[in-house]
């Protein structure tokens, strides 16, 4: 009773505890009745379970730590490359971030901006262009070079044996036996040229122009040879003769630089007035549009025959260009590096010439009013004319060639000049200050065309890289990128009337039509095809009521063909060689003119 009545109280008195091991006596009932037998004075209480009062005492210290440790393991990441884990890992470690520096050219990475390259971020070398050669060439001619990533700067890669027998020399280091052996010779020279008499030396000349054709001026400069093989005191020993045949050499390349500058390559800018005179009798500028200048109907027609033809560019022409809205003259660049107007309505004859260009031209482009234009020249210069008196008002260039310049259309945005350039970059210029305001950076070859869409809000550009880029004017960034497989290069585009289209002409033989809203769709139903201009870029145009696409060709024709059936109107032989531009008259709707890389500008 004694026993079980401790047992309970044991059980009251520690109930907060945890469950403990029973007493081994407990298990054992026979033995602990005879030690209670035996021994009356011991308690019973011996016994029974511990009571709260006897629990043993836990260690704080090494319970906190063995919590932090825990803590520590559960907060510590994931290691990626672990395949077994002994714990089990909270949500958020599961779906942590792998630790360490983000790739910094990744899609999400913060320093997207600082990409120079397609690829990411391009450094520039650390090693001078003449210690790479010397140690490419040393490689390359002994088997061993300096090692550039090591430190100190004295360990090798390659042969190192070859190395040893060398004794380390770059190919620029010549060995001591050689330079010893040189010495001899120049000093065994020397003494032979001072016995020699003033005839010998010529006879030696002569002797040596016999057995060695070289320059004269080689001759007359190694005649003594009194630096071979030394490279301190280059110019340390000249003759009077080397002296003087050195100042006549130097004129006679000053006489042929300026030679040169006056055959094209420095052409300072100037003009030529053509006409019987700049104003008339009223004092109307040549340049004034007829009073009578008025659209006849809204109808095109396709022309039929050849009403007039202008000669007078020396090489093949580039491109046209009509005065803007009355067309009463046209605009022609020529690659004989001239710009010539001509006069379409009244005499038929060249009004002026503009001369600046050093180059062929490639682009021109009129403003609205037809007063200025842009001439683009592969001399890398854009040259902004005024048309009436020839003047050149501006200059602008960035060191490369310009493929397209063109003009904001907006009236008040008219002082902004876009070109694309050879560089795969779109640069933007504000005439009046003469700055670079923007430069759109994308594509990856050299731009061939820019075309203002959606109200001048909005530019398409194409490139040598076969893709179509969509720009918000003013923002370098591109809001649609256009490439498809089975694209190719698109050298020029045409707007449709309605605004609503684009004619690319695609060096596959054919021209395809992008949509201009939103989404910058292929038309998959209009395509047209028929004729030739793999490898040149001729252009396409629209007829003023949109009713016909029209395209040069490499072989001479010009094409036209239906907008709404897509199949081929007509063709004229326009040219010898290559019809490269064409232009739809923008009053006579009959009227066509075409330009050839024969040097003619033909108006049908």
């Amino acid at each position: 009773m004694d026993l079980l009545q401790s047992y309970t109280d044991g059980e009251i008195d520690g109930d907060d505890q945890q469950p403990q091991e029973p007493d081994e006596s407990l298990r054992n009932p026979s033995s602990t009745a005879s030690d209670h037998h035996s021994s009356p004075e011991s308690s019973p209480v011996r016994i029974s379970l511990p009571a709260k009062s006897s629990a043993p005492k836990v260690d704080d210290t090494t319970l906190a730590l063995t919590v932090a440790q825990t803590n520590r393991t559960l907060a510590k990441p994931l290691d990626p490359k672990q395949h077994v884990v002994a714990y089990n890992p909270t949500y958020d470690q599961l779906w942590a971030p792998i630790y360490g520096p983000s790739h910094p050219y990744a899609k999400d990475g913060l320093a997207q901006g600082l990409r120079n390259h397609k690829l990411g971020f391009v450094e520039n070398a650390a090693i001078e262009p003449f210690v790479f050669d010397e140690q490419y060439n040393t490689f390359h001619k002994y088997g061993y070079a300096a090692d550039p990533s090591a430190s100190a700067g004295f360990n090798y890669v390659g042969d190192l044996d070859r190395l040893k027998e060398c004794d380390g020399i770059s190919v620029y280091n010549i060995p001591q036996h050689e330079q010893k052996k040189r010495r001899l010779e120049k000093k065994k020279d020397k003494e032979e040229g001072e016995g020699e008499g003033e005839g010998e030396g010529v006879d030696q000349v002569d002797q040596t122009e016999v057995q060695n054709p070289a320059s004269e001026a080689w001759l007359l400069k190694n005649r003594k040879s009194p630096w071979a093989g030394k490279k301190e005191g280059l110019q340390a020993e000249l003759t009077e003769e080397q002296k003087k045949y050195a100042e006549e050499y130097a004129k006679k390349k000053g006489e042929e630089r300026a030679g040169n500058s006056e055959k094209g390559e420095l052409v300072a800018d100037k003009s030529t007035f053509h006409g019987k005179e700049e104003r008339d009798y009223q004092g109307r500028s040549w340049i004034a549009p007829p009073k009578d200048a008025k659209a006849t109907n809204d109808h095109c027609y396709i022309p039929k025959r050849l009403v007039h033809t202008w000669s007078g560019h020396t090489k093949g022409v580039s491109a046209i260009r009509f005065f803007p809205k009355h067309g009463h003259l046209i605009l022609s660049a020529g690659m004989d590096t001239k710009v010539k107007i001509w006069d379409v309505f009244n005499s038929g004859k060249c009004m002026r010439t503009y001369m600046g260009h050093s180059k062929a031209v490639r682009d021109i482009w009129f403003c609205n009013d037809g007063t200025k234009f842009l001439t683009a020249g592969y001399d890398k210069n854009i040259k902004y004319w005024d048309t009436e008196t020839g003047q050149v008002i501006s200059t602008f260039s960035t060191g490369k060639i310009p493929y397209v310049v063109r003009l904001n259309p907006d009236d008040d945005k008219q002082n902004i000049l876009l070109a694309g350039m050879s560089d795969k970059k779109i640069v933007q210029w504000d005439m009046n200050s003469g700055q670079i305001t923007q430069e759109y950076d994308q594509h990856l070859g050299a731009v061939n065309t820019i075309t203002f869409v959606d109200n001048n809000r909005r530019f398409v550009t194409s490139s040598d890289d076969k893709s179509l880029r969509v720009w918000e004017f003013g923002i370098p960034v591109v809001i649609k990128y256009i490439s498809e497989p089975h694209m190719h290069s698109m050298p020029s585009i045409a707007l449709h009337p309605n605004t609503n289209w684009l004619a690319a002409q695609s060096l596959d033989n054919q021209i395809l039509i992008y949509s201009t809203r939103e989404r910058f769709q292929l038309n998959k139903k209009k395509r047209f095809a028929g004729h030739i201009v793999a490898g040149y870029a001729c252009q396409v145009n629209f007829s003023p009521d949109g009713r016909f696409v029209m395209s040069g060709d490499g072989e001479g024709k010009c094409w036209f063909w239906d907008w709404k059936s897509c199949k081929v109107f007509r063709t004229l032989k326009c040219h010898e060689g290559v019809c490269i531009g064409c232009q739809w008259h923008p009053l006579e709707q009959s009227k066509v003119a075409t330009c050839g890389w024969d040097g003619l500008i033909k108006y049908w």
